[in-house]
């Protein structure tokens, strides 16, 4: 990904379902114009699920995802289908594909099913028309194609574009909190897990907010914030800092001088702060031999000193002086069980769109478990939550007794 291509995280997912050899692939191979997914006349061709960034107009940036049929059978097959349905938290647009010489049939239902459970916009399309030209189409929100010969595939392009894609935040992580011409000053430390050369992705998409807000960013080292501040000329109007140098940043930042962390803001970006900083408290809560998950939203070579394997448990171990259980999950792993926890502690979940982010915070809330954030968490622990969320008024009132 360069600099300038607009993260996952921040493109409407839209997501292909039916079952097998309905043509799925086919289509997302004629809507994309490449030979994205392989095709054949084999049943469960598709096995995980893949993804292609492409521009739709006029959404704009997006996600196409093609998934295994939804019918796949034996073992391996019902976890292809179990990786479908996941594909399903993370879905904006939903495009049924149904077989038009079969019809649509029980398992069609019960995804259409899903949908409206998971209020996601959706379309049915009738597949193969070359070889089954005669369809009842009353229903409005179907369509009849064919990948084969391209019919209709201009159309379903459209139709999709015209869908509602969902309550997308009208947040920014920073730039509605700036205004033109303010300095923010950005608390950088040099992760060892980013690839040489780059900013990981919450920095750089702060960077890009700042500058889009017609503000200027000014990015230190933690061991730079201290002195910069003292020759900036005036005051920042806020510091953002890594929330693995949290305290050291909070003690270089004058007290009078806003400052937060990045897992805040996307915390905020997401939707889930106030959830966040509602869970952080249940820290103090937990009893003796507690399970704790600590879940990240991508996948990475973890070094010794990792910040979700090592880092957080020494800390909430610190501070709880509690024998605490903890289990992991990256990438698209997030369990549907979550009764053996008594608490979440999820990444800042910048690989993350803002559907699935919801979506797990969600599945805690139901299950009664408590969620917060990498940031969020390290913030209480060390006495600068309050803080860290003073901008956020509402948010702030969460921490008052």
């Amino acid at each position: 990904m360069t600099m300038n291509s607009t993260p996952r995280a921040n493109r409407v997912h839209i997501g292909f379902f039916g079952k097998r050899n309905s043509g799925k692939s086919s289509l997302v191979n004629a809507i994309t114009s490449q030979q994205l997914a392989v095709v054949s006349d084999v049943k469960g061709t598709t096995t995980d699920p893949v993804y292609k960034s492409m521009e739709l107009l006029p959404i704009g940036p997006v996600v196409i995802i093609d998934t295994a049929g939804i019918d796949d059978e034996g073992a391996l097959g019902e976890l292809r289908v179990q990786k479908s349905r996941q594909v399903l938290n993370k879905t904006d647009i939903a495009v049924l594909v149904i077989d038009s010489t079969l019809g649509i049939d029980d398992y069609d239902q019960e995804l259409i099913k899903l949908f409206n459970e998971k209020q996601i916009s959706y379309l049915i399309v009738y597949n193969k028309i070359d070889l089954e030209p005669l369809l009842d189409l009353s229903e409005p929100k179907s369509i009849a194609v064919s990948a084969t010969t391209g019919a209709n595939i201009e159309e379903l392009k459209n139709r999709i574009a015209k869908l509602d894609h969902g309550a997308q935040t009208k947040l920014k992580i920073v730039g509605d909190i700036i205004n033109p011409a303010d300095f923010v000053v950005l608390v950088t430390p040099i992760d060892k897990a980013a690839p040489q050369g780059r900013l990981i992705l919450p920095q750089q998409q702060t960077i890009r907010d700042i500058l889009e807000a017609d503000a200027t960013a000014i990015v230190v080292k933690e061991h730079e914030l201290r002195g910069t501040l003292e020759n900036l000329g005036k005051a920042p109007k806020l510091v953002v800092t890594d929330s693995q140098v949290f305290a050291k940043a909070a003690a270089d930042t004058p007290i009078d001088v806003p400052l937060t962390s990045f897992s805040i803001l996307f915390a905020r970006y997401k939707g889930v702060l106030k959830t966040a900083v509602k869970g952080a408290k249940a820290l103090d809560s937990l009893e003796d031999k507690a399970t704790i998950l600590i879940s990240e939203g991508c996948t990475h070579h973890r070094q010794c000193d990792d910040i979700g394997t090592v880092k957080l448990p020494r800390w909430i171990k610190n501070h709880t002086q509690s024998k605490i259980n903890f289990e992991f999950t990256s990438g698209g792993e997030f369990p549907e069980d979550l009764s053996k926890y008594q608490l979440i502690v999820h990444c800042g979940s910048c690989m993350l769109n803002e559907r699935e982010v919801i979506y797990r915070q969600k599945c805690a809330q139901d299950q009664g478990v408590p969620f917060t954030n990498y940031g969020t968490l390290i913030a209480y622990m060390q006495g600068i939550l309050k803080r860290s969320v003073a901008m956020f008024p509402e948010i702030a009132m969460e921490l008052e007794d």
